[in-house]
Formats: C-alpha cells, structure tokens, sequence
C-alpha cells in the first residue's frame, strides 16, 4: 500500500530573502519513481534543499518522511536526513579512503557504533548496487559509474524512505547513465523506496518514462511534459 512520503501544501520557497517558488503543492507516495525537469535558475535546487532541511520552510505546510518541516530545527536535521538518501551528481566521495571507510564514515555520523552490523550494511548495499568486491577500492581506481554506484550506495545506508538524485546521470557517458537509471528504478521497486531526480537529460527522461514535475516561473507544475520547455 503506497503511503505519501512527501506532502506539500500551499509551500513558498525562498532563498536569501527571494521568493523562489511559490504556491507548491505536491504529493509523492512510498516506491514511487519522479522527474524533477526545469530549465537553470528555475528552483529545482531549492525544492531539493527545502526537501532535506538545507532550506528553511517558513511558509506553507510540509511533511517529508514523516517529519514537518515547518517544525524542523537544528537538532531535527540529522534525525530527516536518516531518513533520506541523496545522491550527487559529482559524487562527493572522500577522495583519502577507501569505499568501505567511505561508507562507514557515513554510518558513523547518522550514530551506528556496533562494528559488525556497519560491516554488514555496507557488505549489504555493496551488493545492491552490484559492487561487493570493490570495498577496498580507492575512488581513483573506480570508473565514473562505479564511483555513481558508490553514491547509491551511500545513499541507501539508512534504509532510506525517499533518495533525492541531483543530477546522477549528468557526468556519465550513454551507456552508463542507463545502468545507473535501471538501478535506480530498481531500488525503488524492490525496496519501495520513493526516488526524485533532477534531470537535465531529456534522453534519459524519454528513455526511462515516470511521472515530471517541472519548476517554470517560480511554479511547480506536476505531470509536466517535455514538449512544454
């Protein structure tokens, strides 16, 4: 049974001051697969940054996997960001160690201290994403998809309810960006984990349909086409 992972209602958006979007109603359920499109400029980066907790949300009313974000301080950022996984376009891996430090770095700062159970996580998502044998890897030594993989992985660390991708397929060659576009709706299929990707990539986007909502002129319109930019 699909539950909302994400809530948006009547949510103005601003940064330093500037109304980026306003009026924004938007529901995403659990296991649901969403495009993010939009031309530069157009919010699609704020929307992402109010999603986990960058952003303050001071107008409207919002609940992202389970947490109000109108009621989100500093102490609560940590506890929404459990709950989210994100994944980056430049991959944002720790260039001095290793893929498993990489991750257990990661567990260790959302509170993991047992040794072995971090162990079998990163054993665990290594294997989700298809690279079990590249722990004691170096990301230099990792091709561009691997190291994307790698992304994935750290994003799936905390069973996460929703993964915002900014962008994950933008530095990837064709065939590589599918890969990582058939992982992606995989893991949502199987762990009914709700995915939204920012995409500038209109071949993937036509390539692997789902729904789109698209940032245009300080709004949100949802099942947006491409035709329509």
């Amino acid at each position: 049974m699909a539950e909302p992972i994400i809530v948006l209602r009547t949510v103005n958006i601003y940064q330093g001051g500037n109304l980026i979007l306003q009026d924004v109603n938007l529901t995403v359920n659990s296991g649901e697969f969403v495009y993010l499109i939009g031309k530069t400029g157009t919010g699609k980066s704020s929307l992402l940054k109010t999603m986990y907790g960058e952003l303050e949300l001071t107008e409207g009313e919002a609940t992202v996997a389970g947490f109000n974000l109108r009621d989100l301080d500093w102490k609560k950022v940590p506890y929404l960001r459990r709950n989210l996984g994100v994944v980056f376009q430049d991959f944002q891996l720790l260039t001095d160690r290793n893929v498993n430090e990489n991750l257990k770095f990661v567990l260790q700062a959302t509170g993991w201290t047992d040794k072995k159970l971090m162990d079998e996580k990163i054993q665990d998502v290594l294997e989700k994403v298809g690279l079990k044998s590249k722990g004691f890897k170096m990301p230099f030594e990792l091709s561009g998809g691997e190291q994307q993989r790698i992304d994935i992985a750290r994003a799936l660390l905390n069973s996460p309810k929703l993964i915002l991708a900014d962008e994950p397929t933008g530095n990837l060659d064709p065939e590589t960006s599918d890969e990582i576009m058939n992982l992606l709706f995989q893991i949502a299929k199987d762990y009914n984990t709700a995915i939204i990707m920012a995409s500038h990539d209109y071949i993937v986007v036509q390539k692997f349909p789902a729904r789109m909502i698209r940032t245009e002129r300080g709004r949100v319109l949802d099942n947006a086409t491409i035709s329509t930019e």
